[in-house]
Formats: C-alpha cells, sequence, structure tokens
C-alpha cells in the first residue's frame, strides 16, 4: 500500500494524463472511455487536509 495521498496524487495525474490524451490528434478514444470510468471509480479518497473542512463544493458555483 501507498503512503496516504501517493494513491490519490497518482490517481488524479492519470486522469489528467488521460483527459490531455484525450485532446490530442489520432487519440484512441475508444481506449478514453473504457479507462476514464475505471480510474475514476478507483480515484480512493483524498488525504486529510486535502480540502478545508468547512468547504461545500456547491457554494463555488
Amino acid at each position: 500500500m501507498c503512503p496516504d495521498g501517493e494513491d490519490f496524487a497518482r490517481t488524479v495525474l492519470l486522469l489528467g494524463q488521460l483527459a490531455l490524451y484525450a485532446d490530442m490528434a489520432g487519440a484512441d478514444l475508444d481506449f478514453v472511455d473504457v479507462v476514464s470510468p475505471s480510474l475514476a471509480v478507483s480515484l480512493p479518497e483524498p488525504p486529510q487536509g486535502t480540502f478545508p473542512d468547512d468547504s461545500d463544493p456547491a457554494e463555488d458555483f
């Protein structure tokens, strides 16, 4: 098992790289469609302190 936060950071990085790949000319969008939901579901809980305790994502809009 990776140290706290390493799994989260690695998964977020992979999702970002996949998003960049999807925007490239010639990208295999079938691959993106298959892999992206799997990565999203595997995203672990963020490490403690990643977000402020009193934050409400709905308030940002």
